[in-house]
């Protein structure tokens, strides 16, 4: 599996931790954004990293930075990705099986690298629930990106 990963100077060394998890169990890893602990702003690995996910280069992407609530925000503009801020296991369970989630955003500065890890795997591993409330959420979420009229999805 290919998964994309960026971060901002807050999120880099949780990033690269991630990253050589990633590696060493066989997956296929990109990086994008900070390249050190340098200030570098979020929104710039968010962009490359919907970007490349909108073009196919990946099923999964992660986003790093001090809360991950910016990197969600910025990631969620681009159409055809869910992001979703997970602090928990639990959390990224829920977000994969009833939000379709497919890029994970973790807050470097408050999830220590161990449960990060362990968020991370939840997420990867857990599929999307094929129950039909959950996918006509995630349709109407969709479209959304599709309309200027959010009204519009109501319908």
């Amino acid at each position: 599996m290919t998964v994309l990963l960026g971060s901002d100077h807050a999120g880099f060394g949780l990033r690269r931790v991630l990253a050589n998890s990633l590696i060493e169990r066989g997956h296929a890893v990109a990086e994008m954004g900070a390249t050190g602990e340098d200030a570098f702003d979020y929104p710039d690995a968010a962009i490359e990293l919907s970007r490349r996910m909108q073009r196919g280069d990946a099923e999964f992407g992660v986003l790093i930075c001090g809360t991950g609530i910016g990197m969600s925000i910025t990631a969620n503009k681009f159409r055809g990705i869910r992001a979703a801020v997970c602090w928990s296991t639990e959390a990224a369970k829920l977000a994969r099986e009833h939000n379709h989630a497919n890029v994970l955003c973790i807050g470097a500065r408050l999830i220590d690298p161990d449960a990060a890890q362990s968020i991370l795997d939840m997420f990867l591993t857990t599929p999307e629930s094929p129950e039909s409330r959950h996918a006509r959420r995630v349709a109407k979420i969709d479209f959304l990106g599709e309309c200027a009229e959010p009204e519009a999805a109501a319908k």
